[in-house]
């Protein structure tokens, strides 16, 4: 019995140690047979158990011969995996392959490479944007008296408007070669942070020039005669931008958008031309009431195969003059908290020339990917900066408040009741401070990181909406009766704004953070995917085979290494050997628990993951 448990332990330590090294197949199959050998010649083992061992271990043999394992193994999962593999939906997978995996990625992998990271370029703000910063965006923000603008004229001064246009706030992402400030990401994010510090107002109307917008799919995807006619004058103000994707029945779930385009024969400027006529209904468009220029979604078909064979294009965009006949920005919207310019967008039987398109007629029916592509990136900058400026805001004056509040006697930052959530708040301002400068910098270095992008846009949010929660309480009466000396009130009241535009921060996390996040960032599961939709069946039972095999040797390592570095870290490295190291060792273990239980997950839910992703 004892010899038993002896060599059972020693088998576990073994396949402990090579699935945590990764060890390929043949290796790990040559060292199994050495160990049977061994234990075959002087461990006593009884001939039936001996005999069972030995089966296993032919079997382990012939998954090292391809043709064996693909004819007997794989192509027997492969039909499996298809009965319970999720469908994917066109804008589904448009949405997966939005953006780039880049540090995300490593995440998933249970033993993340953190050269990755570290190489990501040191933040660095140039000298032109600093200026910028000390110059016009200081003078715009002494411009502003946001409680005026907030409890009495419900808009900000037209003086605030003029400069905003004359300085290129609204063109700050758009190139110098179209009369644009092209700021890094950094620089755009540092910006908006500053202005949100003295007025939300004008920040969140900053925001979208800056973010999915015009201007943004046009330098994307614009023709160059869009780029060269539209980008001047959005550069110089002169057309103020609004994009309209949401709207009654279509919010979080805006591929569901009743909105249509029509390809027929109408007349537009006294000429007949093949054209589209637009009706829709959009709502919560900021901007809207002063937008001169609309980008519009919608989904368009074209009946009579006017313009090709297809029908049903699907989602398109367009960007419309705000003058058309039958178009007409409804009533404007008073956001909570905030009264910046939001309101509706509504058109009946609205026709415009196919030109209209953003890229053409050959971006018919590409507007999805447009926005998706576009939101994987701008969702980490526009949002997480609004969440910075609060963050600092209210850290900044609350330490102050908390210094010259005295109660018994003494300061009440005396009191441990007061240290702990000044503390708490400290922590998540620099995570959120630290988070988005190093996204901001890999964005501007080429990185377009969509998972990473909705783990920003919900994080930042939610633990800015937790430090003003702590500030309010820690300010106590003095934040709760309004007036123009309360500058918490107006960050407390808002807050929501942040958790529900670009997203929901719920439909983030479920849907994008996990949801996408576990198909998109795994090594191996969107591979198992695309070799499961290959029409030629050999070659579809071929790439299987290999990316299902990995996956299994990845999923045993993910299990040894989650065991090993929950007892210790000894075997995990650290790329740096000062204190900060045991923090690195701990990511590793989590890095790999993570790994284990989203295949676990998978594996549970199976097709049902796309309604159980929190």
């Amino acid at each position: 019995m004892l010899s038993f448990i002896v060599w059972t332990l020693i088998t576990i330590t073994v396949v402990v140690v090579l699935s945590y090294r990764s060890t390929e197949l043949r290796t790990s199959t040559a060292t199994m047979g050495l160990l049977l050998i061994v234990y075959t010649l002087i461990g006593d083992p009884g001939n039936i158990y001996l005999s069972i061992l030995w089966i296993l271990f032919a079997i382990l043999v012939s998954l090292n011969i391809p043709e064996i394992r693909r004819n007997y193994f794989s192509a027997r999962i492969l039909k499996l995996y298809k009965s319970v593999l999720p469908t994917i939906s066109q804008t589904e997978q448009e949405a997966i392959d939005a953006g780039n995996v880049w540090w995300d990625g490593e995440l998933f992998t249970g033993n993340p490479n953190w050269e990755i990271l570290r190489q990501n370029p040191k933040t660095n703000l140039p000298a032109e944007e600093q200026a910028f910063l000390d110059g016009p965006v200081n003078a715009v923000c002494e411009m502003i008296d946001e409680w005026t603008v907030i409890h009495k004229n419900y808009d900000l001064p037209e003086e605030v408007y003029d400069f905003v246009k004359k300085e290129g706030l609204f063109s700050l992402i758009i190139p110098k070669a179209y009369g644009g400030l092209e700021f890094s990401p950094l620089g755009v994010a540092s910006v908006m942070a500053k202005i949100g510090s003295r007025s939300p107002t004008l920040s969140s109307m900053v925001g979208v020039p800056n973010s999915l917008g015009p201007a943004e799919l046009l330098m994307h995807y614009g023709t160059e005669e869009q780029k060269d006619t539209l980008l001047p004058k959005l550069a110089t103000g002169e057309l103020v931008p609004c994009f309209a994707l949401t709207g009654p029945y279509a919010g979080s779930d805006a591929t569901s958008i009743p909105d249509t385009g029509i390809v027929c024969k109408g007349t537009f400027e006294g000429k007949d031309i093949v054209g589209i006529k637009l009706n829709f209904d959009k709502r919560y468009i900021t901007l809207a009431p002063i937008a001169s220029l609309i980008g519009l979604a919608f989904k368009l078909s074209d009946p009579d195969h006017l313009i090709g064979e297809t029908t049903d294009y699907g989602i398109t965009c367009a960007l419309l003059p705000n003058e058309l006949e039958g178009l007409e920005s409804g009533r404007r919207h008073l956001p909570i908290g905030i009264p910046f310019m939001n309101g509706t967008i509504i058109g009946k039987d609205v026709f415009i020339p196919l030109d209209f398109i953003i890229g053409g007629i050959e971006q018919a029916g590409g507007g999805w990917k447009m926005l998706t592509d576009c939101l994987s990136a701008g969702r980490a900058i526009s949002l997480p900066s609004g969440a910075m400026s609060g963050a600092k805001s209210a850290v900044a004056v609350t330490g102050a408040y908390a210094r010259v509040r005295e109660q018994f006697g003494m300061p009440i930052a005396e009191f441990e009741g007061i240290l702990e959530p000044l503390g708490r708040m400290a922590g998540r301002a620099y995570i959120i401070n630290s988070s988005l400068s190093t996204t901001a910098m890999a964005i501007g270095a080429g990185q377009k990181p969509s998972v990473i992008s909705a783990i920003m846009k919900y994080h930042t949010t939610e633990l800015s909406r937790a430090i003003g929660t702590d500030a309010m309480d820690i300010h106590g009466g003095k934040a709760v009766m309004l007036g123009p000396k309360n500058y918490l009130s107006t960050a407390h009241e808002a807050a929501p704004i942040a958790i529900t535009v670009e997203g929901a921060n719920i439909m983030t996390r479920s849907l994008i953070i996990f949801g996408q996040g576990a198909f998109r960032c795994h090594p191996h599961v969107l591979k198992e995917i695309e070799a499961v939709n290959l029409e030629d069946q050999t070659e579809a039972i071929e790439q299987f085979d290999i990316h299902f095999f990995n996956h299994v040797g990845y999923t045993m390592s993910n299990v040894a290494r989650s065991l090993v570095r929950g007892i210790t870290d000894r075997f995990t490295d650290s790329p740096v050997l000062d204190e900060t190291a045991t923090y690195y060792k701990q990511i590793n273990r989590f890095s790999a628990a993570f790994a284990l239980l989203t295949d676990v997950s998978m594996l549970v839910i199976g097709g049902s993951l796309k309604r159980k992703e929190t």
